[in-house]
């Protein structure tokens, strides 16, 4: 009787935790339909209510569990989901110069976000984080490459809320030199979905220059997410490569199979779904609505785990490290377009 009730209880803290992590994603989606916060986003509300819940309320011991599987679990399965954004054939059969180029933009951030934040010793993890998160694909790419590098969860979502907040204020950037550049709709929307750091800011930025800057914007973004799957690995091969070198015997790489149901989505998304399974819009909606909110509480786990010290003592050098990398990569962004 009493391991039953043991089991209720550890039960109801689960379900409770994966509550909690919901209903504050809920009240960040309320947050950001605020005007000014509107151009933030979902994502990054969400993560910044869960780290003032921290600072205030303390970590909500009870229910760990239950956070613990979101930001974990959950997070994954987001990631899954999110291959259906990735449309293989269009990358493949349009993209093919995009996509060489935005092999180069990736290496490009990831070493010089690396190297200028050794010159300022900044935090070596949350910098690298910031690397990836700008090369490639913002949050998606950071929750990614996290488990790989084996990233604190508090260094990862110190990492997530940054991307998210600077990635949305390039947006705005690009949004308002956007009259003043000598470029074409389709170059300027290239050049947006290059250098900027998330799905959500390419179409923020990009939607303004019409139909043309949007859909060269998004497919020169996908062509970055698709690269994602293979920068995996390569992180993987130099984790394993590091561990044999310093004979660290408990620095067991876990495979990424989240990366597996992420190409395969992909694949059935680009090949069979919309092909052989006709598929409305609104189905493709509510998939991708389904994601973010995944990915929201995933992230709420993960920003109750952020102490504001720890962001004033470790975020402001990377930050800079990633500021400067993106300036840099939107200048010479714009000039390979």
């Amino acid at each position: 009787m009493e391991t039953q009730h043991l089991k209720r209880n550890e039960y109801m803290a689960w379900i409770g935790g994966i509550a909690f992590t919901f209903l504050i994603a809920f009240a960040g989606y309320l947050l950001a339909k605020v005007p000014g916060f509107s151009m933030v986003g979902q994502l990054a509300c969400a993560i910044i209510i869960a780290v003032i819940y921290r600072q205030f309320m303390g970590y909500p011991e009870k229910i760990r569990t239950g956070i613990a599987f979101s930001s974990k679990r959950l997070l994954r399965f987001a990631i899954i989901l999110y291959g259906l954004k990735l449309n293989i054939g269009v990358v493949l059969s349009d993209g093919l110069g995009l996509l060489v180029r935005d092999a180069g933009v990736i290496i490009f951030a990831i070493l010089l976000t690396v190297w200028i934040g050794k010159k300022l010793k900044a935090n070596p993890m949350i910098t690298l984080l910031l690397g990836v998160g700008t090369g490639v694909c913002g949050a998606a790419a950071i929750a990614a490459i996290a488990p790989i590098v084996k990233s604190k969860e508090d260094d990862t979502a110190i990492s997530v809320g940054i991307i998210a907040l600077v990635g949305t204020i390039f947006a705005i950037g690009y949004t308002i030199v956007r009259p003043f550049l000598p470029i074409t709709a389709a170059e300027y929307g290239m050049w947006s979905g290059i250098s900027l750091h998330e799905i959500a800011h390419v179409a923020l930025a990009a939607e303004p220059g019409g139909q043309d800057a949007l859909a060269l914007g998004l497919l020169a973004k996908l062509g970055r997410v698709f690269l994602l799957v293979p920068l995996c690995f390569i992180f993987m091969y130099f984790m394993k490569r590091k561990s044999t070198n310093t004979d660290e015997t408990d620095a067991k790489i876990e495979f990424p199979w989240f990366l597996i149901g992420f190409l395969a989505l992909s694949l059935f998304g680009s090949y069979v779904l919309g092909h052989s399974i006709p598929v409305s819009e609104s189905f493709k909606d509510i998939v991708s609505t389904v994601t973010t909110w995944f990915l929201t509480a995933a992230m709420v786990g993960l920003g109750l785990n952020v102490s504001l010290h720890d962001v004033r003592t470790k975020a402001l050098k990377p930050l800079i490290a990633m500021g400067i990398t993106s300036i840099v990569l939107a200048v010479l962004a714009y000039f390979i377009i």
